[in-house]
């Protein structure tokens, strides 16, 4: 492993997927370097390896200020107690978080394809890895190239081996990305997505650029470098492509195009006739009887669509469901009935609810009224204040915010937003059907959105400047469940003021209380839902990250978990092991961060493999004694102490159940944390484990498997310790139980065969003799 004062920007896993760690900038503090997790057992420490380390190591402080180093690091250290317990408290919250993601979409649907429990596969290439040639099949089933620009954009590929696809989101840059490189390199070519916050530069520089190899960057994010500095390293890159027989496609918003360095790559992209892709697509589909009156009204329609995945959409309606049902797609009602509400210019008192419900959608009636007036009182402020509104259109409708707010009458709901809300009674979490409320709901999930496409195209600063101190103060005063709809109101407000959530919110709360930093991570997280927003969450991420103080240190390592530690598992992986490696209070959170990686990824067992892995590698590459080690073995032993999201059961009973291979993998991180000053919290999480096996004939093979692949990587000695000491363990009130001692035997089976050993002597040496803890693990002891 090297020093953190450089880094190696390319990591591999054992499926061969190629990504590099995040944009790298003079002035921001390098990742070290963490290699992808690999095949093969790590070595094990020598006995006893890294205690001193560990035990004068976590005390460290790197750059960064705070408490990261500086005169003030002695005050800061005496306020880390205070400072750990609201920590500790964000992460519960995300842990009820998560669990109410699980519960609400793993337990309820088929989420085999999902991600974080969305429900919804990520499109090709959104995720860093190999793209599979099925997936490429799927994006590119009903793919019609859009001319010229199509044509250009192959030209200029196959001239400089870079091409950069410019244009808004939903034009179809993404599935063109993928067509132009199996133009080029065919259909059975090997494509690669790369992340959208790497520096390209990185990538010219990087030995494992592949000959004959298909690159994507989806939705890039842009440079920081300098100019001239940049417009040379994407030079270099053209030429190393061009050498390979490797090919790059990048898809990037308009702006990309005033990028001097990128400028002579770009091709706007336009998305293909919408009547001649329906056609294409309705000739490759079963056909559908219509009505020549139903048949024009249905072209028309599809002539209006800007997006090209809603024509196929409407397309694959006509065929599966009838002309009707594709009418109805294509019409868009609820777009039409938010607009005819706006247009009626509606009276503040009608105005008001509607913009608060924008972001409290779902939480009890007599909570929403009550913060209704919360926001009213905001604009009543702001109205006695004299302040005037900043540059503020000519007509605009400010002056409907007048006067007072009429008190909320339930009833009035019946005509205030007919067709848009409507009002339901469901329980809240973890309550039956009994307390059940009565709540405020939109019609339907896309008119939420709308409304707030409306609020932000029709009003300034006079509706948006309060309504941001009121965000704000839910922000900091409210619940978890009303905390968790604005972080989902602000994430859809980000898909149209992105540079106002960015500056006026997330800025504040990540460096503000507890509470508002866990709005900030959930906040992150419902962009990623998005898919052209998932890069600008993680390169926000990355800010937090780089020298901008511990407070948003914190935030970055909770955003890193659930769906966008998903989207960019490496990278979330890299910088969490980086903030690891930071004061106590950073690396306390980082650990936990990733504790709540390998939790979340109970319905994606590779993942789960993933996360461990990478843990196992770390520690491999670390030199013994160091500081490093010491920080990986204790982020081990939590990793193996972790329980599920949903029960008091470790992880590792449930990898051992589900996922073949994962006593391969546990085994040999077992047996690197049994060597170190952790080895007593290590056999205390195997009796668990043990103990919740128990009943489960099933796992017999699996267990005897962990065994070996502990044995593998302990000597005789070690092994005999191991074996006295589970056996100490196991009279533990806790664990002495007689299944668990019969799965012991299963575990220990392979010592069978082996010279006899000394095992109190060679026992005494290895191991503590200190009663093994019962609290379940999960954190820092």
């Amino acid at each position: 492993m090297a020093d953190t004062s450089g880094r190696d920007t390319w990591g591999r896993d054992t499926s061969g997927r190629d990504t590099w760690d995040p944009d790298a900038e003079p002035a921001v503090p390098p990742v070290p370097p963490v290699p992808a997790p690999d095949d093969g057992t790590a070595p094990p420490a020598p006995d006893g390896a890294g205690d001193a380390a560990s035990r004068a190591g976590e005390e460290s402080h790197g750059p960064g200020g705070g408490p990261d180093g500086g005169p003030d690091a002695g005050r800061d250290r005496r306020q880390q107690p205070d400072e750990r317990a609201e920590d500790d408290r964000g992460y519960d919250d995300l842990r009820r978080f998560h669990q109410l993601v699980n519960n609400n979409f793993y337990g309820t649907v088929d989420a085999s394809g999902a991600a974080f429990g969305f429900g919804a596969a990520a499109s090709p290439g959104l995720a860093p890895g190999i793209i599979e040639p099925a997936a490429t099949d799927r994006a590119l089933r009903f793919y019609v190239p859009p001319r010229p620009c199509f044509d250009e954009a192959s030209d200029k590929l196959r001239r400089n081996g870079l091409v950069v696809l410019t244009a808004q989101e939903g034009s179809g840059r993404g599935a063109g990305a993928l067509a132009l490189l199996r133009e080029i390199l065919g259909s059975q070519a090997e494509l690669r997505s790369l992340s959208p916050a790497n520096a390209l530069a990185e990538l010219a520089a990087s030995p494992n650029l592949k000959p004959k190899q298909g690159y994507v960057i989806l939705d890039y994010v842009g440079e920081l470098h300098v100019e001239a500095v940049q417009t040379y390293e994407i030079g270099r890159l053209s030429e190393e492509l061009r050498r390979r027989g490797s090919y790059l496609v990048i898809t990037a918003g308009d702006p990309a195009r005033r990028r001097l360095a990128l400028r002579d790559h770009c091709v706007p992209w336009r998305a293909p006739d919408p009547v001649a892709l329906f056609e294409h697509c309705t000739r490759q589909l079963p056909p559908a009887v219509v009505e020549p009156d139903t048949e024009r009204e249905l072209l028309r329609r599809v002539g209006e669509q800007q997006r090209p995945a809603d024509v196929v959409a409407a397309a694959v309606a006509l065929s599966r469901d009838g002309a009707e049902a594709a009418l109805d797609m294509l019409r868009d009602g609820d777009q039409d009935r938010v607009r005819e509400w706006f247009g009626r210019q509606p009276p503040a008192d009608d105005l008001l609810p509607l913009a608060a419900l924008a972001f409290l959608e779902g939480i009890p009636e007599r909570t929403f009224e009550e913060q209704c007036a919360a926001l009213a009182a905001h604009v009543g402020s702001w109205r006695q204040s004299g302040e005037t509104p900043a540059a503020e259109p000519d007509g605009s409708p400010e002056d409907l915010l007048t006067g007072a707010v009429a008190d909320q009458s339930r009833a009035r709901w019946r005509d205030r937003a007919v067709g848009i809300v409507t009002t339901e009674h469901r329980p809240g979490p973890g309550r039956d059907g009994v307390r059940s409320e009565r709540r405020l709901v939109f019609t339907s999930p896309r008119v939420r959105e709308l409304v707030i496409a409306e609020l932000h195209d029709l009003y300034g600063y006079g509706l948006w400047y309060p309504l941001r101190r009121w965000l704000g103060e839910l922000a900091l005063l409210g619940d978890l469940d009303t905390r968790t709809e604005v972080a989902r109101g602000v994430a859809l407000l980000a898909r149209y003021a992105l540079a106002d959530v960015d500056e006026n919110l997330l800025k504040v709360w990540s460096e503000g209380v507890t509470s508002q930093r866990v709005t900030a991570a959930l906040t992150l997280q419902f962009m990623c839902e998005a898919e052209h927003l998932a890069p600008q969450a993680l390169n926000i991420v990355v800010g937090w990250v780089d020298n901008n103080g511990p407070g948003r240190a914190v935030t970055a390592a909770m955003a890193l978990t659930g769906r966008l530690g998903t989207l960019y598992r490496l990278e979330a992986l890299n910088w969490l092991w980086f903030l690891a490696q930071r004061g106590e209070r950073i690396a306390f959170s980082a650990r936990r961060s990733l504790v709540l990686l390998l939790q979340t990824a109970e319905q994606d067992p590779q993942r789960a493999l993933f996360t461990v892995r990478y843990v196992r590698t770390v520690i491999g590459r670390t030199a013994p004694g160091s500081r490093e080690r010491s920080i990986a073995l204790r982020t081990a032993v939590q990793l193996l102490e972790a329980t599920r999201l949903e029960a008091p059961e470790p992880v590792t009973a449930e990898l051992l159940r589900g996922v073949p291979d994962s006593a391969r993998h546990l085994g040999a991180l077992w047996a690197d944390v049994l060597h170190s000053g952790n080895r007593s919290r290590a056999v205390s999480a195997l009796c668990r484990t043990l103990v919740d096996l128990r009943d489960d004939p099933s796992v017999t093979g699996a267990v005897g498997r962990l065994g070996e692949a502990m044995r593998n990587a302990m000597n005789q000695r070690q092994w005999a310790a191991l074996c006295h000491h589970l056996s100490v363990a196991l009279r533990h009130p806790d664990y002495a139980i007689p299944g668990a001692r019969r799965l012991a035997q299963v575990l220990l089976g392979s010592l069978r065969g082996r010279p006899p050993a000394d095992p109190r002597r060679s026992a005494g040496s290895l191991m503590s003799t200190t009663p093994f803890p019962s609290a379940r693990g999960g954190r820092s002891k």
